[in-house]
């Protein structure tokens, strides 16, 4: 049975001791630096990398597929719009399931992405608007927003000031296992779809690709076969309405990239 997932004025500052906290260069307020966004993706990369449920393809063994998506990666990273685009490490991993239909992003630019999503969508602008919809996730840094509304901030200064690094391991841990801490908000899945749009709109891809995905959603529903993910997040109809509306009024292009070599990346995979 398919899994259905899914897939972020002035500042001001807070001072507490002799700490320092101002906005990010998003204008959003958050405790955690840039550099423990990196040191927590890193954690969190290393719990997947260790764990043989998720099934990481390494790259030598499907060398076109991680060049295919690279360049896709790429693509969007260059797009003149992405704010950490020199600061994270913007890795993408793939994932071979081709049960779960799904993408997710940690901080500091973890990506990872399901075979069985890719086999899913078909064209290159949709896989393109599900990673730029990733992408918007690292960099507007919405786990590290997640994590100032779950925990108190004593737990999260035990973290920046490296008080107790068994609290850095839980909640890594507690990321990478049931991917609970990647639940994001309607408010967040709207920042990223929005976000993903505009990445678009600055390459070769249909800036309103994150669209085409929804629309198979609801295709699938239609035809009997709901999926998970549309009783746990926004409503599909709403986002792909949203996402065109927001190309509109960019007045971005939105016809179809040259489809070649998708079926033959789609292929390449196991």
């Amino acid at each position: 049975m398919r899994k259905y997932f899914f897939f972020r004025s002035l500042p001001f500052c807070l001072a507490t001791g002799l700490l320092f906290f101002s906005c990010d260069e998003n204008n959003k307020f958050i405790i955690f630096s840039i550099e423990d966004d990196k040191q927590l993706g890193r954690q969190v990369s290393q719990e997947i990398e260790n764990d043989p449920s998720f099934n990481i393809l390494e790259e030598n063994d499907y060398p076109f597929a991680y060049q295919y998506i690279e360049d896709m990666r790429d693509e969007i990273l260059n797009s003149g719009n992405v704010t950490y685009r020199d600061e994270f490490v913007w890795q993408v991993k793939l994932i071979g399931d081709d049960n779960t239909l799904n993408a997710f992003a940690t901080p500091g630019g973890y990506i990872y992405i399901y075979t069985g999503l890719i086999k899913f969508l078909d064209n290159a602008d949709d896989l393109a608007g599900v990673l730029g919809h990733e992408i918007a996730h690292a960099d507007l840094r919405h786990t590290s927003r997640n994590l100032q509304r779950s925990y108190t901030v004593s737990i999260l200064l035990s973290v920046i000031l490296g008080n107790d690094p068994s609290v850095l391991e839980e909640i890594a841990a507690q990321i990478a296992g049931s991917l609970g801490g990647l639940a994001f908000s309607r408010e967040f899945e709207t920042e990223a779809d929005d976000e993903s749009v505009a990445y678009l709109s600055n390459t070769i891809y249909a800036c309103n690709g994150a669209s085409f995905f929804f629309e198979k959603l609801l295709e699938e529903d239609r035809a009997g076969r709901q999926p998970e993910f549309l009783s746990t997040h926004p409503s599909p109809d709403n986002r792909v309405e949203d996402i065109n509306a927001k190309a509109t009024s960019l007045g971005c292009d939105t016809s179809l990239a040259t489809n070649a070599n998708y079926e033959q990346f789609q292929n390449s995979l196991p």
